[in-house]
């Protein structure tokens, strides 16, 4: 499809606070993007700044797009575009059928997904799996990965899985609710508990001897763990050290059901230093059974891949040629089952992007 082809759709990166749109034709931003405040409190002022802010979009790329396609918080069923209750939209009660709001305000096609879902269609599709993909290629490795899960770490957890460029979606819009899995620290708790800004700020708190802080946020504490700011520096470190490791577990159970790439955005990420370590141990630790046999926490080898020095190993594999009985031929075999955590490429918003035009021509065809 050449670049005049392809189609070109509207879409928006709705926050609590604010409402961020954006025209794409391809992977190209066609104008400068439209920020307006969402007014979150009031049902009628929110609309009307998304109608508003599609407007403004339309009026300055001087055509009719083809789609509007974008994110927007759960719960909601989205492929009937109605929104539910939302935490963080207080106007949002008892269901408001936004998608087909804009489709007869517009005369457009408009489609709506959870943010987690087209923030791993962006990353599988135009983000990190072509990039890790070609990486390997350059490197001699015949070893190609079709599937990835998608992983945002930020004031909450969300999650989304795309299985070889197919969007896992669900029956009911919950295709990868990450954040409802069982929490390693207190089975009372789902894991977002200990995987969110709230969990930072809490463990801080507990483990300083200090009130709980709303108003501290993960990057101040991460600037306290590394010696850059003023407070308790060993709490610090002990907030994203259990950061690291309910995110381990979470990891290590969605692996036991998808076999992908695994790619961090959000956030949070910028403090991968300081909670990665403690991931990664979790997520090759042991288990034992009854009799106290051991084994490996999952079925398969899980690598840094923000570790530059062990891509060599990881684009090699264990690879021979088994000779095949009664033949000359052989039968190549990789006995390195692994999968990799990287962090995103291109930036959660942009890739939340991405995944929503592309979902948009997938659905335009």
């Amino acid at each position: 499809m050449t670049s005049s082809a392809q189609p070109v759709v509207l879409t928006l990166d709705a926050g609590g606070t604010n409402f961020d749109f954006v025209a794409l034709q391809g992977t190209s931003e066609l104008v400068e993007p439209i920020r307006l405040p969402s007014d979150a409190d009031d049902l009628d002022k929110c609309l009307a700044n998304v109608i508003s802010g599609f407007e403004q979009l339309i009026e300055k790329i001087g055509r009719k797009p083809d789609a509007i396609s974008f994110a927007f918080p759960g719960p909601a069923d989205y492929s009937a575009g109605v929104i539910g209750d939302l935490p963080n939209f207080p106007s949002f009660r008892g269901g408001v059928p936004l998608g087909p709001i804009l489709e007869k305000h517009f005369k457009l096609p408009v489609f709506i997904n959870n943010d987690g879902d087209l923030y791993a269609y962006g990353e599988a599709l135009m983000g990190y799996l072509p990039w890790l993909n070609k990486t390997l290629e350059e490197k001699g490795s015949v070893k190609t990965f079709k599937n990835l899960i998608g992983l945002t770490l930020g004031t909450g957890f969300g999650a989304g899985i795309v299985l070889n460029k197919f969007l896992l979606r669900g029956d009911n819009s919950c295709g990868a609710e990450i954040h409802n899995a069982l929490n390693k620290y207190n089975p009372l708790w789902n894991a977002e508990e200990s995987v969110s800004t709230r969990a930072i700020q809490r463990v801080y708190a507990e483990a300083g001897g200090t009130a709980f802080n709303p108003g501290l946020m993960p990057v101040d504490i991460s600037a306290i763990a590394l010696g850059k700011k003023e407070g308790v520096k060993d709490a610090a470190i002990e907030a994203y050290r259990q950061y690291g490791e309910n995110l381990g577990s979470s990891v290590a159970e969605i692996l036991t059901y998808v076999d992908g790439i695994v790619v961090l955005g959000g956030g949070i990420v910028a403090a991968w230093d300081l909670f990665a370590p403690a991931m990664f141990r979790e997520l090759g630790r042991n288990i034992y059974n009854f009799r106290g046999q051991v084994s490996k926490r999952l079925s398969y080898k899980v690598y840094n891949l923000e570790d530059e020095s062990v891509m060599d190993e990881f684009a090699r594999g264990k690879g021979v040629n088994l000779p095949i009985p009664g033949t000359n031929e052989t039968v190549a075999y990789d006995s390195l089952a692994r999968v990799g955590v990287g962090v995103s490429k291109i930036g959660g918003s942009k890739a939340i992007s991405l995944g929503a035009y592309a979902y948009a021509v997938e659905q335009l065809k």
